[in-house]
């Protein structure tokens, strides 16, 4: 895996059902390295704390391969990096191969996979249809959040090495129990991903009230 390009973004304003809603999506390619602390990106605008940003949620990483995925739905629509909010993106990345808790070297920083992305309107809003978010739910295309565990700049071009493999459920996995519709069929998978220490902690409440246990 390799960075294809380090974004950031400033605070832009929406209409979202008749207010003005401010958002960070609108995320932008720099040409220089950008700074992972190990709550967000340095110079990044992260505006809605309660679903972005912190410890569990540092940054955000998507893959420069499903790009052309998107571009066949939406031909007409420029796809810029940093399309879908991401600070970091890259080539060779797949939600099925990177499993929650796998830790990697990129640049200076050490990373660790916690949770997959969970879609809302604002990604709706980027494309200019809600329907986005129902296609990037059924994709699997989902990214994948990472915890900072050592702070550093990352450039365009940085090989992403994998440093320690966990045997653990896939971000894609987990990204299917957060919307899968039985909890039977999933429920060994379902206590795995709960019981996984590495697990963001908000994907992990969020697994339980989709099954009403919490």
């Amino acid at each position: 895996m390799k960075i294809i390009s380090t974004n950031i973004g400033a605070p832009q304003t929406i209409e979202w059902r008749g207010k003005q809603i401010e958002t960070g999506i609108y995320k932008y390619s720099v040409p220089h390295p950008i700074f992972l602390g190990k709550e967000d990106v340095e110079n990044d605008h992260v505006i809605d704390r309660r679903y972005h940003g912190g410890t569990d949620k540092a940054c955000y990483l998507y893959s420069a391969d499903h790009y052309d995925y998107w571009q066949k739905f939406y031909p007409e629509l420029k796809m810029p990096w940093g399309m879908f909010g991401e600070n970091l993106t890259v080539e060779g990345l797949h939600e099925a191969k990177i499993n929650i808790g796998d830790t990697f070297k990129i640049g200076e920083v050490v990373v660790q996979a916690t949770q997959p992305r969970q879609p809302c309107y604002k990604l709706g809003i980027r494309f200019g249809t809600q329907k986005m978010v129902k296609q990037f739910i059924d994709s699997g295309f989902a990214g994948v959040y990472v915890r900072v565990l050592q702070k550093g700049e990352v450039k365009a071009g940085d090989e992403v090495v994998l440093i320690e493999k966990k045997d653990s459920l896939s971000i894609l996995k987990v990204y299917q129990l957060l919307y899968a519709s039985e909890f039977e069929k999933e429920k060994e998978n379902f206590e795995k991903a709960i019981n996984d220490t590495f697990l963001a902690e908000s994907c992990r409440n969020d697994l339980l009230k989709r099954f009403s246990l919490k």
